[in-house]
């Protein structure tokens, strides 16, 4: 499973980048890819490109505010949470992840 994600806090500091290194270990832990960007006080790390998000089967947002780019995940199944639901249940929104991915595809 391929798995995009941004990670955006009020302060735009700690919580930032506590969020993208639990989720990036839960998600290799799970064995899956993921690449987090950041939207920080020092402005977008680690850009998700077009490529990315288009072979992304889901994208995490972990936000506490309004992120810019956002239409970039038009189309895409979504899951919104605050950056203190990453960094205290990582696994948990992984595993959620993996059941929205897992079901979306037995509609199919």
């Amino acid at each position: 499973m391929k798995i995009v994600g941004v990670a955006a806090c009020t302060v735009g500091i700690a919580h930032t980048y506590i969020a993208q290194e639990k989720l990036e270990n839960a998600a290799k832990k799970a064995g899956y890819e993921i690449i987090v960007e950041t939207q920080g006080t020092i402005g977008t790390e680690n850009e998700l490109t077009r490529e990315q998000i288009a072979n992304a089967d889901i994208v995490i947002l972990a936000i506490d505010v309004k992120i810019s780019g956002r239409e970039r995940f038009e189309g895409k199944r979504i899951i919104q949470v605050s950056t203190d639901v990453a960094v205290k249940s990582p696994n948990k929104l992984i595993e959620k992840a993996k059941e929205i991915v897992e079901s979306n595809n037995e509609s199919k």
